[in-house]
């Protein structure tokens, strides 16, 4: 029988589901190996032809370990929280739970019929309140949690109360708010039960904070930094502004110094490793105290700004202090005739997003608020502007500005006609400093002159120290996580608050479940969402908080899930976690790199301090596959002298007779750009009576790669691939397309290729009435040749993941057995087992019907570099130096040998033509050339 895919397919794949074929085993013997996928949001649209890639890099690895003896964990599960589904809930009043069930459940049906080896005994949901249950267990652990500076690590909180009950808070060294309060042991103690959790909300890991957000009106949400564009928000494209409210943080800076030595020890992308290094930002420099100028400002005369610089040498040349637009001191230094100016900035910055401000380096403004500060180090007056290109979270939300050491404060200050002051820079060597001073216009000569840079560093920093205004400093750029989202399809936060203080619900109340409201928007009172719910409070008296957590928290630890999936205890035992420990692989997207991928590194940390986990790093290895961009095609309208299209379209090679705009058209209904005419009317009733210009009585289409969506016509369904050419066709052509790290069209023109390839494959156990015929002779050196080139081939090529190689490898290697007729059970068998990963479906059927089970764990075949030794050379024999034939010798004869066997041969002699041979040039393994 032909190569009937359909059937095969369906068969193996309901048998795979019946007898749990890849269920990992947690206890098993074998060593253990992890394949991961960063797990998918189940959007209405379903799948594309660009979303299996990783997925199915990942599962011939995994099929490909299992093979060679190892114990495969590879699940699968979906991060079921998210904006879309509510934004569909508001519109249609459907429970968002509904429609993620039903995109859960078109998924499903698509990643089970391309053929994954994934272990469904494990699935999991972000929304599923028996998976959030451990996610708002973990904000629990965060929230009773502080980062003890000397233990470098996090502790329960409880370790932090018995230092303030036996000494105070003098000793504790801690990352913490700025504003704790000094006291004694004795003043602790006299605290009221308010006062101490005012105060060690200061320290927890998870806290409540005024922060500047990006908030979205029309959504009615905070966004994080990733969800706006432009000042829009990425959904939607509603206008976003800056906003400061209370909001749930997280205290990952206390992980930032092992977050960037943690880099040092996984085998990542550099690119991700280099953005999350950039990400941290770690800077050493000081912190420097601008005392405020009283004269002009009502603030008492104790009151400072102080900065962050990584170049203190350079303060003698501040000229000017930029706050940010949201620092807390802008109002009160703001003068009466600076007010409306000030305020009008401050309202044009709210229309910017954080990294709108970061990214713009050529825009130059700002306001003066008409207050200064005195330079610590000389006493001069200096004037405090704002501008945008400071933000608050970062550092102090303030920096000195040198305009004659800095680029952008060189621009700052010739634009508002700052002063420019020239300095002496201790980074040039000693000799240079001194040149430059005999000039004398470098104020701070006298003060750092004859000093190295570092020298001068450490004096300056000295000098502030003693003083009592700044001291040495390491900062990082990376401010704490916003750990809260106004909307209603995400995690309920475990807290509910009294007498205006946060606390805990208790752990056997777990989980909050979401509760039921009649409408998905805040409420008219700008409550958000979980406002609308009717007598929804903590023991009937106290309000929940109402805010839910943001996307990234359920995706933040679900790999231990998987080690444990079912356990309603923990979120993972002991045993699971100490014998899965981490992931070995991962693969997924580059757009996650200060996202997801940071902020489970810092979940994972905190577990491990904890002793909840083995392992300081979640992902030894990382991939990020590429995207398969669409291959758009278009047709030409013609239009008329005014410009207006005409009912007329012209083919491609004859769209320069005629003047035209090109429309996208539906790839779906065009093949080999050959477009289906009457599907194309269909598709555009516009053009149902519409006069069509072939070319050799075909419309021939336009092509041009863009990405991949719905609005450019160019998505390729897998259900219409995987009905005309099967599973394994899309699993191998996907593969084919291109290394798998790098970006590359999808063009389905070359698909029918690989779909020949797998029937010629099926064609080498079948005889030519289609009937399955293989024989048990022994195999030639021919064939076992082709069979362990492609098996040391397809194990090289796997290991260093370039699977597109394996592609062209199995092809040629099919091409050699099939003319060498081969129907050998032994080279047919093994080269089943080496195809398998790409194309389970096919090769499951076939191992069958060779009478074998286990396909899934037999063993890889091993690698025999002895079938790969050439005993023989086809010696191209020519005649004075004009090549007449090709001779099969042995490599082991010598010379002499040699001009015996060619002298003999009947051939040869032919073409001597009677003649005797002058002399014959011999060179091994090359040539043999006679002279006559």
């Amino acid at each position: 029988m032909d190569y009937q895919f359909k059937e095969i397919e369906q068969k193996w794949q309901q048998y795979w589901a019946t007898n749990q074929t890849f269920k990992a085993d947690s206890n098993s013997d074998k060593p253990k190996y992890y394949v991961l996928d960063m797990f998918p949001y189940p959007s209405g649209a379903g799948l594309h032809v660009g979303h299996p890639l990783g997925y199915i890099a990942s599962d011939i690895f995994a099929r490909y370990k299992r093979l060679k003896g190892f114990n495969v964990l590879h699940p699968m599960g979906y991060d079921s929280f998210g904006l879309p589904a509510e934004q569909y809930a508001i519109q249609t009043g459907q429970h968002p739970a509904i429609t993620t069930e039903t995109n859960i459940a078109t998924y499903r049906r698509q990643l089970d019929q391309i053929g994954f080896s994934f272990d469904w005994s494990r699935e999991v949901r972000t929304s599923d309140p028996g998976y959030y249950k451990w996610t708002q267990w973990i904000f629990m652990q965060l929230f009773n949690s502080w980062y003890n500076l000397e233990t470098d690590r996090a502790e329960d909180i409880t370790t932090l109360v018995e230092k303030f009950n036996a000494s105070g808070s003098a000793e504790v060294k801690a990352v913490c708010d700025e504003d704790t309060r000094s006291f004694l042991p004795s003043d602790w103690a006299n605290f009221s039960d308010e006062e101490k959790q005012e105060e060690l909300l200061k320290y927890r890991l998870t806290y409540l904070k005024e922060s500047t957000v990006n908030w979205c009106p029309a959504l009615g949400t905070v966004l994080a930094n990733d969800e706006v564009k432009d000042g829009f928000s990425e959904r939607g494209g509603f206008p976003v502004e800056q906003k400061k409210m209370m909001q749930w943080s997280m205290r990952i800076s206390a992980y930032a110094e092992r977050l960037l030595q943690g880099l040092d020890t996984i085998d990542w992308p550099e690119p991700v490793k280099e953005m999350q290094r950039n990400w941290i930002g770690k800077s050493v420099g000081a912190s420097v105290k601008f005392k405020i100028d009283t004269e002009n400002s009502p603030l008492p005369t104790e009151n400072y700004i102080e900065v962050f610089t990584t170049r203190v040498d350079t303060i003698f040349g501040v000229s000017f202090v930029v706050l940010a637009p949201e620092h807390e001191l802008v109002q009160q230094l703001t003068t009466p005739a600076q007010q409306q100016i000030v305020d009008d900035y401050i309202a044009q910055t709210k229309k910017k997003s954080e990294l709108d401000r970061m990214a713009d380096t050529k825009t130059v403004s700002g306001a003066f608020t008409g207050s200064y500060v005195l330079n610590p180090v000389n006493g001069e007056k200096v004037q405090i502007w704002i501008a945008d290109y400071v933000l608050a979270g970062y550092g102090t939300g303030a920096v000195m500005g040198v305009p004659s050491g800095d680029q952008r404060d060189w621009l700052f200050a010739t634009h508002f006609n700052l002063p420019i002051i020239q300095i002496l820079d201790a980074q040039q060597d000693v000799e240079t400093q001194a040149d430059a001073t005999k000039e004398g216009k470098y104020i701070n000569s006298g003060f750092i002159n004859g000093l190295n840079y570092a020298a001068a560093v450490a004096f300056l920093n000295n000098w502030l120290e003693e003083q009592g205004v700044g001291k040495a400093k390491i900062n990082y750029r990376m401010r704490d996580a916003i750990f809260g989202r106004q909307r209603y399809w995400g995690e309920p936060i475990p807290v509910y608050f009294k007498d205006g203080l946060p606390y805990l619900v208790k752990e056997e109340e777990l989980p909050v479940v979401l509760p039921e409201i009649d409408k998905y928007l805040p409420t008219e009172s700008g409550e958000p969402p979980l406002g609308r719910a009717a007598d929804w409070k903590y023991n009937g008296e106290y309000e929940y908080e109402l805010s839910t957590m943001p996307g990234w928290a359920g995706s933040s630890w679900y790999w231990y899930r998987y080690m444990d999936a079912q356990n309603d205890s923990e979120f993972a035992s002991k045993e699971a976690v100490a014998y899965w420990k981490d992931v070995d692989l991962y693969i997924g997207g580059s757009e996650h790199a200060t996202g997801h991928l940071l902020y489970s590194r810092f979940w994972n940390k905190f577990l491990k301090d904890l002793g909840y986990v083995t392992e300081e790093e979640p992902f030894k290895k990382l991939i990020n596959q590429g995207m398969i961009q669409g291959r758009s095609n278009f047709v030409y309208r013609v239009v008329d002298a005014e410009g207006r299209g005409t009912n007329t379209l012209v083919s491609y090679g004859l769209r320069k007779d005629y003047k035209t705009i090109a429309l996208h058209v539906d790839v779906n209904i065009v093949e080999n750009d050959i477009l289906n005419i009457e599907k194309f009317k269909a598709f555009r009733p516009e053009f149902e009576n519409a006069e069509f210009i072939l070319e050799g009585g075909k419309y021939i289409c336009g092509v041009e790669v863009e990405k991949m969506s719905k609005s450019k016509f160019n998505v390729v369904n897998p259900d219409v691939l995987i009905e005309h050419y099967g599973a394994d066709t899309l699993r191998m052509y996907e593969m084919f397309l291109g290394p798998l790290e790098q970006s590359k069209p999808w063009n389905t023109n070359g698909i029918e290729g690989v779909f020949k390839f797998l029937r010629k494959f099926w064609r080498l156990f079948h005889n030519e009435e289609w009937q399955f015929h293989v024989n048990d002779s022994v195999p030639t050196k021919a064939e076992l040749k082709a069979l362990h080139k492609i098996i040391k081939k397809v194990q090289d090529d796997i290991e260093r993941f370039s699977f597109n190689t394996s592609v062209s490898s199995f092809m040629i290697a099919v091409n050699e057995l099939t003319d060498l007729k081969c129907k050998n059970r032994q080279v047919l068998e093994d080269l089943v087992v080496v195809l398998s990963p790409y194309a389970p479906h096919i090769c499951e059927e076939l191992w069958s019907l060779l009478g074998n089970e286990h396909l899934s764990t037999t063993p890889y075949p091993t690698f025999n570099p002895a079938y790969l030794e050439e005993n023989e050379f086809a010696y191209p024999i020519s005649i004075n130096g004009k090549m007449k034939m090709n001779l099969n010798l042995s490599l082991s004869l010598d010379e002499s040998q040699v001009h015996e066997a060619v002298l003999a041969d009947e051939q040869v002699q032919k073409h001597l033509e009677g003649k005797t041979p002058k002399k014959i040039i011999f060179v091994k393994g090359k040539i043999v050339n006679i002279v006559i």
